[in-house]
């Protein structure tokens, strides 16, 4: 099932972050695969848009594989899976 419209506008806008590299990723995730984002997806975009900036921007540049704070959701395909999709060049 995709995510619904409403929820889809939520994490757009919880998208906007202070880093603007943590931005153009996003942005270009959104562009690559809102219409396709599954209820899981949402998810865990949510939970990944809930850490602090720097954290998330070494998530999302490889940087980093992990982080305390989500250190067991990252182990479920589900995060594997979005964390690809939002690494991919």
């Amino acid at each position: 099932m995709t995510i619904g419209n409403a929820e889809l506008y939520r994490l757009r806008s919880d998208a906007r972050r202070g880093l603007l590299e943590n931005d153009l990723i996003l942005q270009r995730f959104f562009e690559r695969y809102a219409d396709n984002l599954s209820d899981e997806d949402g998810s865990v975009l949510k939970r990944l848009l809930a850490v602090d900036d720097n954290d998330l921007m070494d998530l999302l540049i490889g940087r980093k594989d992990s982080i305390e704070v989500l250190k067991e959701e990252l182990s479920s395909p589900a995060f594997k899976r979005v964390l690809t999709m939002l690494r991919e060049k």
